[in-house]
């Protein structure tokens, strides 16, 4: 059987997308294509059989598409700044509250963006309190919600390409704006990876399950 060839222009592609490309098995990837995935981030994942169970949980955001966005007060004035922002950089954002300064409870807001999370296909969620730390608790009661609250690029990354995170918590007391953004954009751009973390993050959600009312 003939083998299929991988170029460099293969990897472009894949580069501007999910920064994943799928190769069959066996495939020759040329020496270019290799120099270039490596410089944008692309990673290869060898296509299933036909007929195979695909090994990626269905609800990975591989792309990310739409944000849902959430704060309390706490967050609210950071949240407005962070909005236009992300819709400069082509991202569909839904605000699901808070709408002031006035006192509220992160609890109710964060309940508010993991319930649009699940309902919403290829979105993120990011949500916005003082320190970040009781959202994404809250977040995490979420079945199906995997949230973690970071604090630089390198959290951030991991979170995604590791842990799987489909949503972020933010605090706006810790953070400036300038570090919010780029925590943001290391995390959007960032792809879950495959292999032994996404087994780890099958054992997480085989802990939910053991706890997860019927």
């Amino acid at each position: 059987m003939k083998k299929q060839l991988i170029t460099e222009k293969d990897v472009l592609k894949a580069a501007s997308g999910t920064k994943i490309l799928s190769v069959p098995k066996n495939a020759l990837i040329t020496s270019l294509a290799k120099d270039a995935a490596k410089e944008k981030q692309v990673k290869f994942v060898e296509e299933q059989p036909v007929g195979a169970v695909s090994s990626s949980p269905s609800n990975v955001v591989l792309e990310v598409k739409t944000i849902i966005i959430g704060s309390d007060h706490g967050g609210f004035s950071l949240k407005t700044e962070l909005i236009p922002w992300l819709v400069s950089m082509g991202y569909q954002v839904e605000d699901v509250g808070t709408t002031s300064e006035a006192a509220v409870d992160y609890p109710d807001f964060a309940f508010a963006v993991g319930l649009r999370v699940k309902q919403t296909p290829s979105a993120i969620g990011i949500m916005i309190d003082g320190a970040g730390i009781g959202s994404a608790m809250a977040l995490n009661k979420i079945p199906g919600i995997l949230a973690a609250c970071c604090y630089n690029e390198f959290t951030a990354r991991n979170a995604r390409q590791h842990n799987h995170a489909n949503a972020l918590t933010l605090g706006s007391k810790a953070l400036g704006s300038e570090t919010c953004k780029s925590v943001i954009q290391a995390f959007l751009k960032s792809v879950p990876e495959p292999g032994r973390h996404e087994a780890r993050v099958k054992k997480i959600r085989d802990l939910e399950a053991k706890f997860t009312l019927s």
